[in-house]
């Protein structure tokens, strides 16, 4: 992850990240271990926000999404667990 501060509203606030991505059932070493270490980067289908995915240290497979407030800093917005990428297909080499 390119960005050195995340930033968390107060633990308790009812409006804020910390509840919110705990209704989803995860915390902030779930969501900070996806930030740091992503297998996939991109951006959210629904908010068009930055969006970071990989899996908490338990093995669950969750997107990441979050606003950018500056170069070194974002604030994360939602996180919750989605289906895990079906792999592509391998390409077959052709045989001249």
């Amino acid at each position: 992850m390119k960005y050195s501060r995340i930033l968390w509203d107060a633990e308790g606030d009812p409006e804020g990240n910390i509840e919110h991505i705990a209704e989803h059932d995860l915390t902030v070493e779930d969501v900070e271990s996806v930030l740091v270490k992503p297998t996939s980067e991109g951006q959210s289908n629904s908010t068009g926000l930055p969006a970071a995915w990989g899996y908490t240290l338990d093995g669950r497979y969750i997107i990441v999404v979050y606003d950018a407030i500056d170069q070194d800093t974002i604030r994360v917005v939602t996180a919750y667990e989605v289906p895990e990428p079906k792999a592509k297909p391998k390409k077959k080499k052709k045989r001249k």
